[in-house]
């Protein structure tokens, strides 16, 4: 990137200054590493599954051996012909079942996962790469977009969303809310129903009331610079997500992530 600095933009969308652009913003673009980080955060969210052990071995059933004119499947004793216990049998135990002993949390290198990080960080600073993954960008000012320490401090969603049309960020949330729609398959009935994109993120210093703020806004996720994390800034493994920084945040982003 050929910038060394950014422009400081006031809820207004006016210019009030500039900020350096910390090394960070440097770091080239890594969507493998991004992947293999972002599948990794998401797998310590499984929770693990098995069966009984048990399950569909609770009875008599018994071979009888050969020599009778019958399959040699095993039958419950004093039933008749009735199969149990094997696989293909009603009530027959499972052929091949989760077991809790199976390993599906994913690890990788801690360098690696820093890596990620400083990667999906610089590439939110990219106008090509935030386009490319499909958000309203059209009229952000510039990139990456620091805004003043004030966004903090607002308290209702009106105010926001007032702070976000000055930016040129609301476009994308109502791309969120467009977007709405009922999800395909079983899912409708398992909790998530409905399936929406994702909008801007805004990377706070410190929650003066900003959080609860943007509670109602579609797709808008706030997060302090302390605990940002890759899956936030690349949802779905995909890099450029469109990223909102306080200043303060801003500058402080180098000395928590910058480093090996």
């Amino acid at each position: 990137m050929g910038k060394v600095s950014a422009k400081v933009f006031d809820l207004k969308g006016k210019r009030v200054g500039r900020v350096k652009i910390p090394p960070i913003f440097k770091t080239p673009a890594r969507p493998d590493v991004i992947k293999r980080a972002v599948v990794a955060i998401q797998s310590h969210r499984f929770q693990p599954q098995g069966r009984d052990v048990f399950a569909g071995k609770r009875t008599t059933a018994e071979s009888r051996g050969v020599g009778l004119g019958i399959a040699r499947v095993a039958r419950v004793k004093g039933r008749g012909q009735r199969a149990a216990f094997i696989p293909f049998a009603v009530g027959g135990r499972a052929t091949h079942p989760p077991v809790v002993e199976k390993k599906i949390k994913k690890k990788i290198p801690r360098k690696e996962m820093r890596l990620a990080l400083r990667s999906a960080v610089a590439a939110t600073a990219s106008k090509e790469i935030v386009a490319s993954r499909g958000h309203m960008i059209d009229d952000v000012p510039d990139f990456p977009l620091v805004v003043v320490d004030e966004v903090q401090s607002l308290k209702k969603a009106r105010e926001v969303e007032e702070a976000f049309i000055q930016l040129g960020v609301w476009p994308d949330v109502y791309r969120v809310k467009e977007s709405r729609k009922v999800r395909a398959g079983k899912g409708k009935m398992r909790g998530r129903k409905m399936k929406q994109a994702v909008g801007p993120l805004l990377v706070i210093a410190e929650d003066e009331g900003i959080i609860k703020a943007v509670h109602n806004l579609p797709g808008v996720d706030v997060i302090s610079v302390d605990s940002l994390n890759v899956e936030l800034l690349a949802p779905g493994t995909h890099l450029g997500r469109l990223t909102v920084w306080t200043n303060s945040a801003f500058e402080k982003v180098d000395k928590l992530f910058g480093g090996r």
